[in-house]
């Protein structure tokens, strides 16, 4: 609770238990601050609602809210994951003309297809060229948009690399190891005129925006049901987390009670 600085949970000993990113949503009850409560309709199945906590929420808002996709941009998206599709999504939904995804897993293009992607790079056929350079290359000068959704220094190199002198934007939303550093030139930064940005939550505002997000899905325009690959009961919950880990699934729901 970082408004308290204090934390609503104790063990049987006693003992304080931590909130995970300020909600703690891995537990059948919770207390939260009244800044992370958004009300919604009881008509929107919870196996949907879900995903709009965090993850396609994310990847959504980077692309709408963060990036402020423009209408016929041309926009990268470096790791075909559950965030990195939402933000094809959500770009997709911005009206973005060519969307672009780069993975290590061709199988991901067929999958992203139905999020909007048009176009895949893989990762680990690049020859002895960079990403950057292949993305510069199909781009005519670099993409108007990328966004890092791996969490590897490197690869938000390599995305800032890959954006357009004059005005692109690089959004990262990949969580790399604790204490992992981004190196750039400084001459680039000063005179290449492009943004660097982070993107916690999507930069979504949850009361105002995640009503917009369920109105739009209501109304079939925002792919949800697309993410969910797979739901298991609390107790298989380790079977949840091998379909992660093989990269088997987008995203799972575990239900607490059935």
């Amino acid at each position: 609770m970082p408004r308290y600085e204090s934390t609503r949970f104790t063990d049987l000993k006693g003992d304080p238990l931590y909130h995970f990113l300020f909600v703690s949503s891995f537990s059948e009850y919770t207390v939260v601050d009244i800044s992370n409560l958004t009300k919604i309709s009881s008509e929107i199945p919870p196996n949907r609602s879900c995903l709009l906590s965090c993850g396609v929420s994310t990847g959504v808002g980077a692309a709408w809210r963060t990036a402020e996709v423009e209408a016929g941009s041309t926009v990268v998206i470096f790791g075909l994951g559950s965030i990195g599709l939402a933000v094809a999504e959500g770009a997709r939904l911005c009206g973005a003309a060519r969307i672009i995804g780069v993975d290590v897993n061709p199988d991901k293009f067929e999958l992203g297809k139905k999020f909007g992607v048009t176009d895949f790079v893989n990762g680990a056929n690049c020859g002895d060229k960079s990403l950057s350079q292949v993305i510069m290359k199909m781009t005519d000068g670099g993409a108007d948009y990328c966004f890092e959704c791996v969490g590897l220094a490197s690869l938000v190199q390599e995305a800032y690399a890959s954006c357009r002198k004059g005005w692109g934007k690089t959004v990262v939303l990949g969580v790399d190891k604790p204490g992992s550093e981004v190196r750039l030139p400084s001459f680039d930064i000063l005179h290449t005129g492009k943004c660097l940005l982070g993107a916690l939550f999507g930069g979504l505002k949850p009361k105002s925006d995640i009503p917009i997000l369920l109105k739009r899905y209501t109304d079939k325009e925002l792919h949800l049901d697309e993410f969910v690959t797979h739901e298991v009961k609390f107790e298989d919950i380790n079977k949840a987390f091998d379909l992660l880990i093989e990269g088997s699934c987008l995203r799972c729901v575990i239900w607490m009670d059935k």
